[in-house]
């Protein structure tokens, strides 16, 4: 049975490559994740020499500021970046449209801003190239030509009875065609993945870590399984049709729909089902809780005034000027805390209501392989939703700390009563600065990834024993026809 199947295989990769138009289509396919792969590589090189060098120019700019009260550094702020995996160039996900950059500052939570998009010349309008996207889209077509015709040609030409009276089941068939197919494609994804893992190691410095060893071999491996199934619909297509015009109708039919009206159509629902707020309407619901809990500004409110009060009572004082620390930094921590987990609560409800629209996808991933694809593809590469929320998380909690470093700097080393000669608040040596580390932005492990994205790997498993399924019992019904 296996010599059967692999002969069967062997003629049908010789008639693709035999075939000048296929052969054509195979190589122009080639062609393209070439240039795909390049270009991915010379987008995450530059992007990543740019933030490196403006990383290093922030960090030299907040060390070189000079004695200054701390509140003031608190408010001159820090800019942190969003580092990109340095398998991002194989699937930019959302990477354009996602900021790269926040500014952060005490009291007030910014959004990530500068997306390559916002400084795009026009061309991001109609796509990108990457080598994920020519995968995903572009191979599926490539093995539709393969295999639209590879049994219903054989039941129009009268060899399919010939083949079935000399011992060859419809199983050997269907596994034959199938394995034929896909060795078509690995003879163009297998040279791809070698000069992945090549650029690869170059954009990591050659520091391979197992985690990302990891990450691009359950890529290689979500990715040959997709074009497997997408083999196996398109034998069983090809076997289940009268004639290679309905198959060849059928297949584009379905690329079509699944690859190109489907995924629109669960993200209109996603949003439809789970609506956010607008970005004036989200600023607007923050600002009004912290007015609810008050101002640490204004020196009459009455939320800090009772914080005063019982300051006064437990030091035995009638004055905050003479509190044994700084009052005016105490209330700056005060305020820094209520604020932050204001504006903490609400974005955790707006990004579980994103959380929602996107799951619409991935549900609809069962009923479509492509989506499933995508969203391990991104997942895995660090380009997808999930770790551009987890940048921000990181942001805050560094913006929160360098916050409330500097309200504990102006806590311990400022005085309460300025200085009489000049009347200008206190200042602190430009040395406390450096107490500060730089934002460093830490990836997810590998198995927090899996485990995010467990329906879409349930999802992708499921498509795969339902094409062994079908190729291995689909015989007695494929005979009916």
């Amino acid at each position: 049975m296996q010599n059967t199947i692999t002969v069967i295989a062997r003629q049908t990769f010789k008639s693709a490559v035999a075939n000048k138009a296929t052969l054509t289509f195979t190589i122009l396919l080639g062609l393209s994740l070439c240039l795909a792969t390049y270009v991915g590589w010379q987008n995450f090189r530059q992007q990543n020499n740019q933030r490196l060098h403006y990383k290093e120019v922030v960090r030299a700019q907040w060390l070189a500021k000079p004695d200054k009260h701390p509140h003031r550094m608190a408010h001159y702020g820090y800019l942190a970046f969003r580092e990109k995996h340095e398998l991002s160039f194989f699937d930019f996900g959302i990477e354009s449209f996602a900021g790269v950059s926040i500014f952060l500052e005490a009291h007030k939570q910014n959004t990530v801003n500068f997306s390559e998009a916002g400084f795009s010349n026009g061309m991001l309008r109609f796509g990108e190239i990457s080598v994920a996207m020519v995968l995903q889209l572009l191979v599926p077509l490539l093995i539709f030509f393969l295999g639209y015709n590879s049994i219903s040609a054989e039941r129009e030409s009268g060899t399919l009875k010939i083949l079935l009276c000399q011992n060859v089941s419809w199983k050997q068939l269907l596994w034959g065609k199938t394995l034929g197919i896909i060795s078509v494609c690995l003879s163009i994804f297998i040279p791809i993945i070698l000069l992945t893992i090549l650029l690869w190691a170059s954009l990591s410095n050659w520091q391979i870590t197992l985690d990302a060893t990891l990450r691009l071999l359950i890529l290689i491996l979500s990715y040959s399984v997709y074009f497997f199934v997408a083999s196996a619909i398109t034998v069983l297509v090809s076997a289940f049709q009268r004639n290679s015009k309905s198959a060849l109708i059928t297949l584009l039919s379905c690329w079509i729909f699944f690859m190109i009206i489907m995924p629109r159509i669960t993200q209109a629902i996603g949003v439809k089902m789970h609506s956010t707020p607008s970005k004036i309407e989200f600023a607007d619901a923050v600002t009004n809780d912290i007015e609810k809990q008050g101002d640490s500004h204004n020196p009459d409110d009455a939320h800090y005034a009772s914080i005063k009060d019982s300051l006064l009572k437990a030091y035995r004082v009638d004055d905050v000027k003479k509190l044994p620390f700084n009052y005016g930094g105490y209330i700056m921590a005060e305020g820094e805390k209520i604020t932050s987990a204001i504006y903490s609560l609400h974005q955790k409800r707006l990004n579980q209501t994103f959380e929602k629209q996107n799951g619409v996808t991935t549900i609809a991933g069962f009923l479509n392989p492509y989506l499933t694809l995508k969203n391990i593809s991104m997942a895995l590469t660090g380009s997808d939703f999930r770790t551009y929320v987890d940048f921000q998380n990181q942001a805050e909690l560094y913006r929160y700390g360098l916050a409330q470093k500097m309200n504990k700097l102006q806590i311990d080393k400022i005085s309460n009563i300025s200085p009489a000669s000049n009347g200008k608040p206190l200042a602190i040596s430009k040395s406390n600065w450096a107490q500060q580390p730089d934002f460093n932005y830490h990836f997810n492990t590998v198995s927090t990834v899996l485990v995010n994205e467990l329906l879409p790997l349930i999802s992708q498993l499921c498509w795969l024993l339902a094409a062994i399924l079908f190729l291995q019992y689909s015989s007695n019904w494929v005979k009916t026809i």
